[in-house]
């Protein structure tokens, strides 16, 4: 499944243009590598997605294309939470 469609379908971002963004900007790591939106993923696959101030590592446990949002949770076993200082860079000072 691709990396995008597998955020938004287990909930951990809203939403599919949100999380397409995020993968581009490189603030989401498959297995300790830079993930695109396209990347695929796999049972066993550990993501890290660096988002508002705070680093969310989780485990995918199922890929399904549809799912209910009281089940999302099952699609992935967070290993870390973590609040981290956010950088601020220009471009997101509007400079």
């Amino acid at each position: 499944m691709r990396l995008d469609k597998f955020l938004k379908v287990s909930r951990l971002i809203k939403r599919r243009t949100l999380a397409k963004e995020a993968a581009e900007r490189g603030r989401i790591l498959i297995n300790e590598k830079v993930g695109k939106p396209a990347s695929e993923v796999m049972v066993g696959d550990k993501l890290e997605i660096l988002l508002g101030g705070r680093r969310l590592t989780v485990e995918v446990m199922e890929t399904k294309e549809n799912v209910r949002a009281n089940e999302a949770a099952s699609l992935y076993h967070v290993l870390a939470d973590e609040r981290v200082e956010q950088k601020t860079t220009d471009y997101e000072l509007g400079d």
